[in-house]
This record gives structure tokens, C-alpha cells and sequence, in this order.
């Protein structure tokens, strides 16, 4: 669904420091006791949505098209470290049986309503990579 955003009124992201991320797959997690659980990551921008007009996105495309690469590195460089916190959705295989559809299915998305998010924790990127190109 992440992609179904750019041909909505939200638009396409000034940057990736404004934009969210998703996991799409489903993973499994295992716990200490050898306990499973179907889940998927959720990465919400702690910077706040934020997106260019058709008008910005058009211009940028043809005259800079490195320009959300370049600010996520200028933004690193100058000490504005953007970070995201990461929630999950919990499944278990039971439930997974039961499923309106296959809960494997890229097309389609958990209800948060029946798979709340939960938080888990939170990234921060602080430095650049030293082989950048």
C-alpha cells in the first residue's frame, strides 16, 4: 500500500526524513520459550509527513533528482538526525488459520483495528557512511 500513497492526495515524499516506511512482508518472531508469532514492522517518521506539491515533484524529477538523498545526508552531516519509531503488528498462527485473507499477501494490509500497532522502539540515523557515493 505504500506505493498506492503517491497516487493519493498525500502525494509524493519531500525527502525521506518525512516519510514513513513498511516492512510489506510478513516476518516471524520467536521468543525465548521457543514461542512464534507472525508480525510486520512499521516505521513512522518522528520528522512528521511531509510532501512536495505536483509542481515541486515534477521540477525536481528532471533537475535534481537526487535531492532526498541529498538532504537525509546534509541533515546527518549538520547534526539533525532523523529517526523513526518502529512498531509491530502481532499475528499468531492461530489467528493466521482464521484470516480473511493470506496474511502473506503483499497486496493487501493488516487491520489495525484487529492488529493494533505496537511499540517497540526507535532508530536513529547519526552519521553518514564513510563510502558514500
Amino acid at each position: 500500500h505504500q506505493v498506492s500513497f503517491l497516487f493519493t492526495d498525500r502525494g509524493t515524499p519531500d525527502g525521506y526524513r518525512h516519510m514513513n516506511g513498511y516492512g510489506s512482508h510478513t516476518f516471524k518472531l520467536v521468543n525465548e520459550q521457543g514461542e512464534a508469532v507472525y508480525c510486520k514492522f512499521h516505521h513512522k517518521t518522528n520528522q512528521g509527513i511531509k510532501n512536495l506539491t505536483a509542481a515541486e515533484a515534477d521540477k525536481l524529477v528532471g533537475a535534481d533528482p537526487d535531492y532526498a538523498t541529498r538532504d537525509l545526508y546534509n541533515a546527518i552531516a549538520n547534526g539533525n538526525y532523523p529517526s523513526w519509531t518502529t512498531y509491530i503488528q502481532v499475528m499468531t498462527f492461530q489467528e493466521a488459520e482464521k484470516f480473511q485473507w493470506n496474511p502473506f499477501d503483499l497486496t493487501k494490509i493488516w487491520p489495525q483495528g484487529e492488529y493494533p500497532l505496537i511499540p517497540v522502539g526507535r532508530f536513529t540515523l547519526n552519521r553518514n557512511p564513510a563510502n558514500y557515493f
